[in-house]
């Protein structure tokens, strides 16, 4: 894990989290979006603790984790329509589709039936419709993508913190996105 841990990121930031397996990176981002408490210290967002940000800080964030999250009985567009709608970023159909073809993803088959790389475009279709959302935090979010995939999702990334949005990420896949490194290997 990690001890004495501080960082801040200014908007229009990116910041990869590195480290070998098992040391934190996972977590970290878990404690960053609130779904894991701290075992010292706390998180803010702008300033203010998120614990008594609550709903507030949610509606901030995306975060998308190492596995897809996506319900394999459901179709793509369902998925990312619930999706959307749970995160407070309720969408039209045509904004579903728009984000599904734009990443490659069959909308009406069911999820089951894809690939482990089309359900992790299919998950990752958030980032397109999430444009407006300040914080994104992302756990793998090249693994099991193809080379376009992976440039795509990549280009998202860049455009978001381009606009002034926050980016913090974990990848062991090669990235060409800029930004600061953080190591949870020392």
């Amino acid at each position: 894990m990690f001890r004495a841990l501080s960082l801040s990121l200014a908007a229009g930031a990116a910041l990869r989290i590195a480290g070998e397996n098992g040391r934190g990176k996972t977590s970290l981002l878990r404690i960053l979006c609130g779904l894991l408490a701290p075992t010292a210290g706390e998180v803010r967002w702008q300033g203010e603790p998120i614990g008594a940000l609550r709903e507030d800080y949610s509606r901030q964030l995306v975060y998308v984790g190492h596995a897809p999250a996506v319900k394999d009985e459901l179709t793509a567009a369902e998925n990312l329509s619930i999706a959307c709608r749970l995160a407070g970023n309720a969408r039209d159909p045509g904004e579903i589709s728009a984000a599904l073809r734009t990443l490659a993803v069959p909308e009406t088959v069911l999820v089951k039936t894809l690939s482990q790389g089309q359900r992790r475009r299919a998950a990752l279709a958030r980032l397109w419709l999430s444009r407006a959302i300040p914080l994104w935090l992302l756990d793998e979010p090249l693994a099991a993508l193809d080379a376009q995939a992976a440039r795509l999702v990549e280009e998202l990334v860049a455009g978001h913190a381009a606009q002034g949005g926050c980016v913090i990420y974990t990848t062991h896949q090669e990235a060409r996105l800029e930004g600061r490194v953080l190591s949870l290997d020392a």
